[in-house]
């Protein structure tokens, strides 16, 4: 199967009329993607499955000349037995580079250029399904992945428009990762747990910083680390009757920082967010339960209450003006409740979901400051709800009402982003056998949604939009 799209527009002003300029432009856009997929049969239980992808995109933001893109290539390949040992095996790799150009905005020259963020991921995966019986369902996991990425820039005067000074980031993180799990069903109640070891490494980590003139100024080779992990996950499931069922569910993980954080600094003007080579890994742990109820056909409830902390969680910390750097505080701690219904009543169905997230940081030392404070652009409550309606073969016709809370932009709560609420519509019209026509709104109300505030500088997202285009499908 083969698929594009391209989309190309003068896009919309995301700076007020209030706060334009003469430099203020349109957030003008061009972008493109192809796809691939592929799936062949080598033997009776066995396919080979391919799949490809490239992409462009090219944005600016706010100013002329604050231009960014970001590409992609991704390839895979995935061989699937379906026979008494079934197996999944999986390889891949991905290709991305990012560029982006800040332009100040007091004297609108170009402050930065991030002409290149190359990286490369690679990784692979088997899991091995032997028939054990006895009402178990038992899998075996091995998987390693492995990233690589490097930041390229030129800072320049804001006065002169020369260059400053040359950076260059990088790393390389590499996970490869062991696992067991078991599902046993009998009767009504389901049990399943597993374990899993990871063996993380970071390596080649790396800051160079040049003068205009080539002159080295910084040169820091920052130390490997490595070490193992282990985290488990276990749940159960009762069902009661058949219209309802409970669940509980226990968990840890861990993440490891990313290449960004560890290695690479970036700009959003006027501020600066320092890497930390230093970040340890944050650590989960949690648990969850909740209740599903089927009162009548094609109508389904669920609520799940949850708390979780994240130990180690990594934050952006204020640490002077304008000056942020990434560093572990000691926990983020959530509890929340999640509740969702669904129903499908003919060529009708209706969806909807609301969640309230309780959501503080745990900190002393440095970054007492956090200590209590909700963490940086996270609402407490979301909702959202959709109507589907399919009243013949090729016909479509969809509205989708989303709100999200408000939410601190930054990590001292100064400045906010305000709650918002937006409505969505989309129609597809079959013309002829293999083409449709598409029409689709984004925020039919025209609300203004802002999606950055620093003191005071605001950023919005995407006014009242309309969409028209083609869909054609090819058998």
């Amino acid at each position: 199967m083969l698929s594009g799209r391209w989309d190309r527009g003068p896009g919309f002003w995301t700076t007020p009329a209030s706060q334009r300029v003469p430099a203020s432009v349109r957030a003008r856009y061009e972008s493109w993607s192809a796809a691939l997929r592929a799936a062949a049969p080598i033997a009776s239980d066995i396919e080979l499955q391919m799949r490809g992808l490239v992409y462009d995109d090219h944005r600016t933001l706010r100013f002329a000349g604050a231009d960014s893109s970001s590409s992609g290539q991704d390839a895979s390949l995935r061989l699937v037995a379906s026979g008494p040992w079934k197996v999944d095996a999986l390889a891949w790799v991905q290709a991305r580079n990012f560029s982006n150009v800040v332009i100040s905005s007091t004297s609108f020259r170009k402050t930065l250029d991030q002409y290149g963020t190359p990286s490369t991921g690679t990784g692979a995966k088997l899991e091995v399904r032997p028939p054990v019986g006895g009402g178990h369902d038992l899998k075996l996991g091995l998987s390693w992945r492995r990233g690589v990425g490097e930041t390229q820039e030129a800072a320049y005067s804001a006065v002169t428009g020369l260059v400053n000074s040359r950076r260059l980031a990088g790393g390389a993180q590499d996970v490869l990762g062991l696992s067991l799990h078991d599902e046993f069903l009998s009767g009504p109640l389901t049990v399943s747990g597993g374990v899993r070891a990871d063996r993380w490494s970071q390596s080649g980590g790396f800051f160079r910083e040049t003068s205009a003139a080539g002159v080295v100024t910084t040169d820091n080779r920052f130390a490997d680390r490595s070490g193992w992990q282990a985290s488990w996950r276990a749940r159960a499931a009762l069902k009661l009757g058949d219209s309802a069922s409970l669940f509980a569910a226990a968990y840890t993980g861990l993440r490891l920082p990313t290449l960004n954080e560890l290695y690479r600094p970036f700009t959003v003007f006027p501020v600066t967010t320092r890497a930390n080579a230093a970040l340890a890994n944050e650590r989960l742990k949690g648990f969850e339960g909740g209740v599903t109820w089927q009162p009548a056909g094609g109508v389904s409830l669920g609520l799940t209450g949850f708390d979780n902390k994240v130990e180690g969680a990594i934050a952006n910390v204020t640490i002077g003006t304008n000056l942020r750097e990434r560093r572990n505080v000691d926990a983020v701690h959530a509890r929340g409740i999640e509740a969702s219904a669904r129903g499908t009543f003919g060529p009708l169905s209706l969806r909807g979901a609301l969640a309230y997230t309780d959501a503080k940081i745990e900190a002393s030392g440095a970054s007492a400051a956090l200590n209590g404070l909700r963490p940086a652009q996270t609402a407490k409550f979301s909702a959202s709800a959709s109507a589907i309606l399919q009243p013949a073969d090729g016909w479509s016709l969809s509205l989708v009402l989303k709100h999200t809370g408000m939410q601190f932009e930054d990590d001292l709560q100064v400045d906010r982003l305000p709650a918002a609420t937006t409505l969505g519509a989309a129609i597809e019209v079959p013309v002829m056998k293999g083409l449709s026509l598409l029409l689709r709104g984004e925020n039919l109300t025209g609300t203004e949604v802002v999606t950055r505030n620093q003191a005071g500088s605001i950023d919005i997202g995407a006014p009242r939009t309309v969409w028209a285009g083609l869909r054609v499908k090819l058998d």
